[in-house]
Order: C-alpha cells, then structure tokens, then sequence
C-alpha cells in the first residue's frame, strides 16, 4: 500500500509521497507514468516525492518526476505543495524552509492565516542565462532573440534558464495559439538537447501578461511556477514589463517579482484535494 497526498498549486497537479520515514521506492519513473494516467491512475501532472536532504543545510528534499515518468529539476507550483504538505503533515514547526531541488536550495516562507497554510513565497534564485550546464545549444550573454523553425515557420523566443530550461516567445492572443501543434514540435527540437518548457506569453501591460505553458514531459498544464518566473524574465529582458508582474495562468494567478538582488520571487497558493492510498 502507497500513502499519497493529491494537491495543486494553479491546477498544476502532482501525487505528493512522504519518504520522509524510510520509505524506498522501486522504478519510480514507472510508478509516475501509472499514477499520473487520468484514466487509469490517480491523474496528476507527475509525482513529487518529499525526502530528507542530502544537503545537510537544507529540511527537506523534493524531486519531480513527470507523467512522461522523466525527472525534472524544479517546480515551482510543486514546491509551494510540499511546504504546504511539511506544514500540514507538521513534519517542521519551521516558517522558512530550505527545500533541496535538483536546481539547487530553493528557499520557502509559509504563509500562515487563522491556523492554516494555504499559500507559499520561493525565492526561485537568479535567472540564468550563460552557463555551460544550460541545456541550449547556443550560448549567448542572453538568447533574447533566437530564431527557430518550427514546423516550417520562423518563430523568435527568448531562452531563460529557472534551473530548468524554457523557451519564451511572445504571441497577440495566447487564446488562439494551437499549444497542441507547436507546443511538442519546440519541447522537442534538437536545438534544446534536454528538451524544453514553452512558454506563449501575451503582454497586457507593464505589470501584466497571460501565459500558457506546453510543460516539457507533460503537455500543457493549467499553471508552472518556473514558467511563469521565466515569462516574467523574459518580458522584462524584451523591455514589455516592470519588476513586478501579474502572471495570469489558465488555472489562476501568480505574482512574480524580479528583485533588486536578481532573485525572482513567486507567491501563489497551494491546495490540498485529497488523501489516498493505492
């Protein structure tokens, strides 16, 4: 029998396991892929999977493992769950968490009201945009206007790194995108090796944008807390946007802020559907 916890942050929904108490997993990709099917699994986005660090400055360790059954290295509505699910499952009396990620110590403040936790900040660290670990096959000081063919049309993004890759590009009306189309033809163009979030992204005004997001390993997803970090990056590069934005996500809101330290700060909510056992 496998305990499992099913919570989402936005819609972006995820199967959340404590192994905090020794559990041992075998073939966890596969596990992910049979969870995750919505018609013959629980269904869910992936399954995240809450450890003790490694790291011995951080609380706790998460890692992402799609419903591809791939392993991704963050996600930002996921690690706002797991803070949730550390406060719920008072696994810490801590309210800043140092979570251990395969992108590196992300940083969580709880946002405690009237006794409970229903909402998390993450500093989601510095964008990156040179390094030779960035999974591009172009290095520029920042990829703001790479052109790509994809599927015989020239289409322009801006490449940002949360630790994770994302390719941004910048549409009229994210409404009338065909994600189904171009969404998998960009995740899997030989330019991105480990392949790539997308990000469409309408620009509203200086402190607002719309995004739809083609999830590597996933397919589209109703929010991601990285490709909103990245979206807003990537409208402040292009000059579109102010330090502060208003990410509006097909399954709600995220606020993002690209700090005076560099650091990109999301706040947004994190929601517990239901406990289960399989």
């Amino acid at each position: 029998m496998l305990n499992f916890t099913k919570m989402t942050g936005l819609g972006n929904d995820y199967i959340y396991v404590d192994c905090t108490n020794g559990l041992k997993l075998k073939n966890i990709p596969e596990m992910a892929k049979q969870l995750s099917n919505r018609h013959m699994g629980v269904g869910a986005d992936g399954v995240i999977l809450i450890d003790k660090p490694s790291n011995p400055a951080c609380d706790f360790k998460m890692r992402i493992f799609n419903s591809d059954g791939s392993e991704a290295e963050m996600c930002g509505n996921g690690i706002r769950c797991v803070a949730k699910f550390i406060y719920d499952n008072k696994l810490s009396n801590k309210d800043k968490l140092s979570i251990e990620t395969l992108a590196g110590v992300k940083q969580v403040k709880l946002i405690e009201k009237n006794g409970e936790c229903n909402e998390a900040i993450v500093d989601m660290g510095e964008p990156i945009f040179q390094d030779k670990n960035i999974p591009y096959d172009v290095y520029e000081a920042f990829n703001k206007d790479l052109d790509i063919d994809v599927l015989g049309e020239k289409m322009r993004f801006t490449v940002v790194s949360m630790g994770n890759p994302h390719a941004i590009t910048f549409v009229e009306d994210v409404d009338k995108v065909n994600i189904e189309k171009y969404g998998p033809a960009i995740e899997n163009n030989p330019i991105f090796p480990n392949r790539t979030n997308v990000e469409f992204v309408q620009i509203i005004d200086k402190n607002n944008i719309k995004v739809r997001v083609w999830e590597r390993g996933a397919g589209e997803t109703l929010a991601c807390g990285t490709g909103a970090c990245a979206a807003t990056v990537a409208s402040g590069l292009n000059g579109y946007t102010d330090e502060t934005v208003t990410v509006e996500l097909p399954g709600g809101k995220l606020n993002i802020e690209w700090g005076k330290d560099n650091h990109i700060y999301m706040q947004g909510p994190a929601t517990k559907v239901f406990d289960g056992r399989i």
